[in-house]
């Protein structure tokens, strides 16, 4: 077995992004395009000397443009972001966008209104397409696990093996007997002549404490699994954070005897193959 673990260790990849993943242009452009129009309307707020009169003008014509000024200081409103004022008092960011004069205050206190009156800034559209895409970058770490199941779903696809994903143990009733009520939804499951492959799929930059906890409950897992005729659990992982809990993964490889990673998951396809 130590082996077998010093083999799997050997190769464990730094990530598992590729440059498409680092930004998700068709939601930033989406992002933008629901907001364009109000966007553009507030174009008008460039170059304007007199930011208070401007604010009126542009309340009188549509107060509901100023809707979406949050994003102009990369919020969203969904997020209910709070700021304190010179009086200590808390409000939402969006509190400042009910009248003309609160408006103006945010525009002063934000420094967006020394940025219009400079043209620091051409256009809003432009403008909050890259704060989308700064935003977007900041969402990167929860793409992470959907990352590591598109690249396995991928190898699967490349070699026509068959499977379904994000599938709920209460389809096998085998399982639900052996794992009582504990509501498990696996990543994949390959369907073989005379075995069935649940399988959970992940990646691990970083160090922490989940490593450990997700090595103790796989360890727990795959026995009882394991003691189901017919069917096997099979754990596909990678990630250089492996080697801060290298000591609990080792321990894992006791417990769950397939263990794969990037590198070798060829092993696994040939098993697949070969049953």
């Amino acid at each position: 077995m130590a082996d077998r673990f010093n083999d799997f260790m050997k190769p464990l990849k730094e990530t598992h992004f590729s440059l498409k993943d680092y930004v998700d242009f068709p939601k930033v452009a989406a992002n933008v395009e629901a907001i364009s129009i109000k966007l553009n309307q507030l174009n008008y707020l460039i170059g304007q000397e007199d930011m208070a009169k401007a604010v009126e003008r542009l309340w009188e014509e549509n107060p509901k443009v100023f809707s979406v000024l949050d994003i102009l200081i990369a919020v969203r409103t969904k997020d209910k972001k709070k700021a304190i004022d010179e009086n200590g008092n808390i409000h939402l960011v969006s509190d400042y966008f009910t009248s003309p004069e609160q408006v103006t205050k945010f525009l002063n206190d934000t420094g967006l209104t020394e940025v219009f009156q400079k043209k620091q800034i051409k256009n809003l559209v432009d403008y909050v397409f890259g704060v989308e895409v700064g935003l977007d970058s900041n969402a990167r770490k929860n793409r992470g696990g959907h990352i590591m199941e598109d690249l396995v779903a991928n190898i699967f696809d490349k070699h026509g093996i068959s499977y379904k994903q994000e599938v709920y143990y209460t389809e096998f009733p085998e399982i639900v007997r052996a794992l009582g009520a504990d509501n498990k939804r696996f990543d994949f499951v390959v369907k073989a002549k005379d075995k069935t492959y649940l399988i959970e799929a992940n990646f691990y930059t970083g160090g922490g404490s989940k490593l450990n906890e997700v090595a103790r409950s796989y360890s727990e897992l795959a026995p009882k699994i394991n003691a189901v005729p017919g069917f096997e659990f099979v754990w596909i992982t990678d990630g250089i954070g492996w080697e801060s809990a290298r000591n609990k993964l080792e321990e894992a490889f006791a417990h769950i005897p397939s263990v794969y990673n990037l590198t070798n998951i060829n092993a696994f396809i040939d098993k697949i193959r070969n049953r």
